[in-house]
């Protein structure tokens, strides 16, 4: 055990779960849309549906989606910098079942249209679990660096890309396959032990089979 699930993060903040891993989850969505969003909405699930006022998730939430880290000062204040920004936010209390009780789906559409949606929970001690992106099923804590590839779910391509990352020293600590149907759009999650440069993003990029990779660092 890390001495951090201890003691828990350096945070903003009553609750490591619902502040500083609120905050995180923010960060994850805003890396995956690749951009500044000009819409969000969050769903809240469980106890963060019940609890998110007091506790500052709302504010957590959005701080993370702006970019913030969950010790920044502006925590407090996320709510009203996202409104002087542009940034349309709104709160949705739901139940999704079966999820863990500090579930939120955060939507976010960016200035150029994209859209992305991610499903996570707040496990504790500020520690996030990743559970779905666009519908597809995933699970991915953010404590190591894991790259994301999107692809057609087509024969070679899972070898093309590990190979790849072999042949480039890296190790690849886990990997999971999600797919909405075989043949059709494809999500490889793979956490990998060490660094990953922004050369080899680049390289990994530019494979056939690759539509696009994501590098979400170590948190």
């Amino acid at each position: 055990m890390n001495v951090f699930d201890i003691i828990g993060p350096i945070m903003i903040g009553p609750s490591s779960s619902h502040t500083a891993g609120a905050v995180r989850l923010g960060r994850i969505a805003r890396k995956l849309l690749g951009e500044d969003a000009a819409r969000a909405q969050v769903e809240l699930s469980g106890s963060f549906a019940q609890t998110y006022r007091g506790h500052g998730t709302d504010k957590a939430i959005t701080a993370g989606i702006m970019g913030m880290d969950s010790d920044d000062e502006r925590i407090r204040r996320s709510l009203e910098l996202a409104a002087e920004s542009g940034l349309e936010i709104t709160f949705v209390e739901t139940e999704i079942p079966g999820a863990h009780p500090n579930t939120t789906r955060i939507t976010l559409t960016g200035k150029s249209g994209e859209h992305v949606v991610v499903q996570g929970a707040s496990v504790g001690g500020g520690n996030i679990l990743v559970t779905g992106i666009n519908d597809m099923s995933v699970s991915f804590t953010g404590q190591y660096n894991t790259v994301l590839v999107r692809h057609l779910d087509k024969p070679g391509a899972i070898a093309a890309v590990t190979q790849f990352m072999a042949g480039s020293g890296v190790n690849i600590g886990n990997f999971r396959l999600s797919r909405e149907h075989r043949g059709g759009e494809a999500l490889m999650t793979i956490e990998v032990d060490g660094d990953v440069s922004d050369e080899l993003m680049d390289e990994l990029r530019s494979l056939a089979p690759v539509q696009r990779a994501i590098l979400i660092r170590a948190m």
